[in-house]
């Protein structure tokens, strides 16, 4: 029997920060991941942006932890060694009929007490020369950037690896484990006393002892569902709000090259009431990002690229910049979130289109979080701190480690070197000196290093996360054989059996020559 304090099912952002988190105290902790690597859910295709806070119901829970979690970003990126930049945002009014709009938004700012300004449209053409010669003004946040989604899922979930926390992936939750159940039945109430015992959590309140999982049976204390689109599949096993139901909600982007037009910031439009609406921004990697739409499907595997969603994203983006060249674009992609949540009656903690982060007054030993739509990126970390203080108002006693290490060293990335902190390097180990990407300038050096890193890398689209390789204009045309090639050699594993995402996506059918 395999026994821990806490189970944490998925591995997107809020998983990675409820790990990293707890990885701060006494604890056994076990973190599970359906995938083959982490941040492969809503967390690995949205839109990089740190929210101020301003448009979230004042007083809700999503305003909350986005306005907590805005400013924990800056200690979370020098700790964990991530990019990120508070580039400030735009929400930006073309024509007299959406000024008044940004005053909603304002007032709801003052309240959480987000800074924000409404300048004029003389000054947000002067901020962002490439902006609609027809903008009325614009609402203005300092406190709002970007960041690289997953760059710091990773380095978060790398910091609680390196604490403690023990990553299992391909492992995938199937249902709970209940109190005095087994796998082979009932066992005496005496035996799950010791189950108990053995554990530095006291609860004896908890009904649920464990996960079953296509890996085999995890018993712990308590849960945290951080399962994202599937965390109603998870509340529901455990008898949580039935009623409560995730319906994905599909956003498609273009990816323009490092173009002509230059965007500095972060441009949404006025919001409407089904989305922020479709944002232009820089990213942290020097391309513009354009998106997403919304649009409410049924399939929560179904991120296809569409003909009409391409069309209005377009549409959108032209409004707020009509320079924009589809000449530019050399990648579309979509996302899945857990938008368009039904809404909940009747429940003991009612749901109305926000966060859910609570211990479930039915069932102990789990802690529940749900509907984590947008702003959930910005308030992950947030999120984590209120799991602590729910563990914590539950009666558990939590002891910070004597180890406990909150940084996570960052790797070398070349291409952000000088010209002689890149010799350096290569004097170091030549295989720096080997470019494999020449659109991005990611080397050999930097791939061998994330295969070997706290969490390996052991598929193409793993090492395109950690390294931005494939991510230029020839979309890994040039490097992918040659990443085939490094990762069968560091594996030690035939080419054969290296993969894209996994097993079911692999480059190599058969040998045609033997040598």
């Amino acid at each position: 029997m395999q026994q821990y304090d806490i189970i944490i099912i998925g591995a997107g952002i809020v998983g990675a920060m409820v790990a990293r988190t707890l990885a701060r105290y006494d604890l056994d902790i076990l973190w599970i991941e359906k995938e083959s690597d982490i941040c492969t859910g809503a967390t690995a295709a949205n839109s990089a942006i740190v929210h101020g806070g301003y448009d979230a119901v004042p007083g809700s829970l999503k305003a909350q932890t986005n306005i907590a979690g805005n400013a924990m970003w800056d200690q979370l990126a020098a700790e964990l060694q991530f990019p990120f930049a508070r580039t400030g945002t735009y929400v930006v009014a073309i024509g007299a009929e959406e000024l008044a709009a940004l005053e909603e938004l304002k007032q709801r700012g003052d309240i959480g007490g987000v800074p924000t300004e409404i300048i004029s449209g003389a000054e947000m053409r002067e901020r962002e020369p490439a902006i609609n010669p027809n903008v009325s003004g614009a609402l203005y946040c300092p406190t709002g950037g970007i960041c690289d989604p997953w760059a710091a899922t990773i380095a978060a979930a790398e910091n609680a690896v390196m604490n403690g926390v023990e990553l299992r992936l391909n492992t995938a939750f199937e249902d709970f484990i209940w109190d005095r159940e087994s796998a082979n039945g009932r066992i005496s109430e005496s035996a799950n006393k010791g189950i108990g015992e053995s554990s530095k959590i006291q609860n004896p309140k908890s009904k649920i002892a464990g996960v079953r999982t296509n890996q085999g049976d995890f018993y712990a204390r308590w849960i945290v569902n951080a399962a994202g689109l599937f965390a109603d599949e998870v509340m529901h096993k455990a008898g949580v709000c039935p009623e409560f139901h995730i319906t994905p909600r599909r956003g498609e982007y273009f990816v323009m090259d490092r173009a002509r037009v230059q965007i500095n910031t972060v441009l949404f439009p006025v919001p409407s009431k089904v989305s922020k609406g479709i944002l232009v921004t820089t990213t942290l990697h020097g391309n513009t990002l354009i998106g997403p739409n919304a649009e409410e499907i049924t399939d929560k595997t179904d991120a296809a690229v569409t003909a009409e969603g391409m069309r209005e994203i377009w549409e959108g983006a032209q409004k707020l910049v009509p320079g924009l060249s589809q000449r530019d674009v050399i990648a579309t992609f979509a996302g899945l979130r857990p938008g368009g949540n039904a809404p909940c009656i009747g429940c003991a903690t009612p749901y109305n289109k926000d966060f859910i982060i609570e211990i479930p007054e039915n069932v102990a030993g789990f802690v529940n979080l749900g509907g984590m739509e947008s702003p959930a990126l910005t308030a992950a970390p947030a999120i984590a701190e209120r799991v602590v203080t729910l563990l914590q108002s539950a009666g558990e006693d939590l002891h910070t480690k004597a180890d406990w290490n909150p940084i996570r060293p960052a790797r070398p990335v070349f291409r952000h070197l000088d010209r002689e902190a890149q010799a350096a390097l290569i004097a170091r180990d030549p295989r720096y000196g080997r470019v494999i990407c020449r659109c991005e300038t990611v080397t050999e050096g930097e791939i061998v290093a994330e295969i070997h890193a706290p969490i390996p890398a052991t598929t193409y689209d793993a090492i395109k996360r950690r390294t931005w390789l494939g991510t230029g204009r020839c979309l890994g045309g040039f490097d992918m054989p040659r990443v085939v090639d490094i990762l069968a050699r560091e594996l030690g594993v035939s080419p054969l059996e290296v993969s894209k995402k996994g097993t079911g996506s692999e480059f190599i059918m058969r040998r045609t020559k033997q040598v």
